[in-house]
C-alpha cells in the first residue's frame, strides 16, 4: 500500500466517525424534546441541522475516499464483503435522502409552526386537552423507525468493513 492509500483511509475513517457518530445521539435529543415540549421544535431543528450540515455532506464524501483507497491501494472491488457494504451504503443514503431527510424537515416545520409553550390558564378547554396533532405523531414515529433502520444499516456496514467476511 502506498502513502496515498493511507491518506484516503484516514479521510474515510475520519469522515465516518464525524458523520455517523452524532446520529446515535438523535434519539436522545428527540426524547429530551418530547420530555420538554416547549423545546421540541429546537430539538428537531438540532437533529435536522446536524443531519443536513454534517452527516449528509460527509456521508457523500465516503464514495470519493473509498474509490481513492480502491484505486491507490489496488483493492479488488469485487470482494463480496466490499460489494455488500457498497450496496448497503447506497440503500442507506437513498433512504436518508429520499425519506428520512424530508420527514425530518417536515417534522421541524410542523413543530416550529405550533404555538410555543403550553396553553395558559385562559386557553379553551378543548385546546388544553387536545393531544399533539396526529401528523406530528405520524412523523415522529416515521423518524423513529427510519432512525432504527439507518442505525442498523450503519452497523452492518461497520461489520462488513471491519470483519471483511470471506476475505
Amino acid at each position: 500500500m502506498n502513502a496515498l492509500f493511507y491518506v484516503f483511509l484516514f479521510l474515510h475513517v475520519t469522515a465516518a466517525i464525524v458523520a455517523f457518530g452524532p446520529t446515535f445521539a438523535f434519539p436522545l435529543i428527540a426524547k429530551a424534546g418530547m420530555k420538554h415540549p416547549q423545546h421540541a421544535a429546537f430539538a428537531a431543528e438540532v437533529n435536522e441541522r446536524i443531519e443536513s450540515v454534517l452527516v449528509m455532506p460527509l456521508a457523500l464524501s465516503m464514495p470519493v475516499t473509498g474509490a481513492g483507497m480502491i484505486i491507490s491501494g489496488g483493492v479488488n472491488l469485487f470482494q463480496p464483503w466490499l460489494l455488500a457494504a457498497i450496496v448497503v451504503y447506497v440503500v442507506a443514503i437513498g433512504y436518508s435522502a429520499l425519506i428520512q431527510g424530508p420527514t425530518g424537515k417536515e417534522l421541524t416545520q410542523l413543530l416550529q409552526a405550533m404555538p410555543a409553550g403550553l396553553p395558559g390558564p385562559g386557553a379553551a378547554l378543548a385546546e388544553a386537552t387536545a393531544g399533539p396533532p396526529p401528523r406530528l405523531m405520524e412523523l415522529g414515529a416515521r423518524m423513529q423507525r427510519g432512525g432504527m433502520l439507518l442505525g442498523g444499516l450503519l452497523l452492518v456496514i461497520i461489520f462488513l468493513m471491519v470483519v471483511k467476511p470471506g476475505a
